[in-house]
């Protein structure tokens, strides 16, 4: 058994779901805590500082023999543990365990690393708790504002501010890290493909071009409740019908804008099977090639789903939750990655986010892709062949010793 299949075992049972066979793995619950223990756990058995840092992110050290004071210029990989609803095993906890996996392969040649070497498990990458993805880099990089991430609010109604303090993290102490820049001299982040393009061309591994400008919006149809039967169809102000139509075209618009848009997570009120609901609340995912296209899409998106609401006598309320920005990942650490793996490695576009897209404003960036032979992901479908992973983990230790070995 090699040291991946070790640490991969070891979080196969976390906060999985025995009736969906996916992950339930949301940002500071019981399942998120049980794997930052196992994350510390990991780097303590392998000799490793840990810190989390004032974002409520893990991060574990690799230091050169008499190396004194805070880490700089380091090599970082990682990425997060947490999931979405019934999401799949490899999103994440791929990339922290193959991080571990490669450091235990260079010790075992005998390498000692002439600069710091990091692992990092970033908090709250998914959003899937409290509606706002990759909080812990975005805090981290000062790309989201500390008293909004203080009173973002669970299903439970629960503040992060909140459920923070119960965790023994000071809510207070939320911000930029200014630090990041001196400590991290590259960021290379492994992740399972999101997509099929690698199962398509035939290899296990690829390397991240760029990222696709992504956004969500809350959208609020209201209108009246009133009763499933006695209401004549002509009286009713039932928010459900722009809501549908608004689905029905978001499709419509994202081919038309060479995009994606998705409407997955809904509310309504009062939810009753007899009843009129007076309101429906629904976040559109959105996500193109480029900017000007995410916006055209947005634009021509949101101005349906008003004419919609209009036409059935309904109020639509939209609240924007989030903004990323296309992200393309600098040259120069890409092809260092391609020429230490051979050069013949696949440059990929991915329209999925990651804290590497976080970061790539503020330090420099890379991504490896492994093969996903399923090209399904937020799912428990989403799988990775064990050769796939520890090649993977070869590269990534291939990459790293080209980093850091004398």
């Amino acid at each position: 058994m090699t040291a991946f299949d070790s640490l991969w075992t070891e979080l196969a049972g976390v906060g999985r779901d025995p009736g969906t066979g996916g992950y339930r793995r949301y940002a500071w619950d019981d399942a998120d805590l049980t794997l930052r223990e196992w994350f510390t756990g990991c780097a303590t058995a392998r000799g490793m500082d840990v810190e989390r840092d004032r974002n409520g992110n893990l991060w574990a050290w690799w230091l050169p023999h008499g190396w004194t004071g805070d880490p700089t210029g380091a090599f970082v990989t990682g990425s997060h543990l947490d999931s979405v609803p019934d999401g799949g095993a490899f999103d994440g906890p791929l990339g922290v365990a193959s991080a571990f996996a490669a450091i235990d392969a260079l010790r075992a040649e005998g390498v000692r690393p002439r600069s710091p070497v990091g692992v990092v498990a970033f908090a709250d990458e998914e959003g899937a708790r409290f509606g706002v993805a990759c909080v812990g880099s975005q805090l981290s990089t000062g790309a989201l504002d500390p008293d909004r991430a203080r009173a973002l609010r669970d299903g439970d109604g629960r503040t992060l501010a909140e459920v923070l303090t119960g965790a023994g993290v000071d809510p207070a102490g939320l911000g930029r890290d200014t630090t990041l820049p001196q400590r991290i001299g590259v960021f290379v982040e492994l992740h399972v493909e999101q997509g099929r393009a690698l199962d398509r061309l035939g290899v296990p591994i690829a390397v991240a071009s760029s990222i696709w400008p992504h956004g969500r919006w809350r959208l609020a149809f209201r209108g009246e409740a009133n009763h499933a039967g006695a209401t004549r169809m002509d009286d009713r102000h039932d928010p459900m019908l722009p809501y549908a139509a608004t689905v029905a075209a978001a499709r419509a618009r994202a081919v038309q804008h060479g995009g994606v848009a998705t409407f997955g997570k809904i509310a309504v009120a009062p939810n009753g099977a007899n009843a009129i609901a007076s309101e429906v609340s629904a976040v559109l995912d959105a996500r193109a090639p480029s900017t000007p296209e995410l916006d055209a899409l947005t634009r021509d998106l949101l101005a349906d789903a008003a004419r919609h609401a209009g036409a059935e006598g309904t109020r639509l309320e939209v609240v924007g939750e989030s903004r990323s920005a296309a992200v393309d990942f600098p040259e120069g650490p890409r092809e260092r990655i391609r020429d230490a793996l051979g050069g013949n490695v696949p440059v990929l576009p991915t329209a999925a986010g990651h804290d590497a897209g976080v970061l790539a404003g503020v330090v420099p960036t890379a991504m490896l892709f492994v093969r996903n032979p399923t090209g399904v992901s937020h799912s428990p479908r989403e799988w990775a062949e064990r050769d796939d992973c520890l090649a993977g983990v070869d590269a990534l230790a291939t990459v790293m010793r080209d980093r850091i070995a004398p």
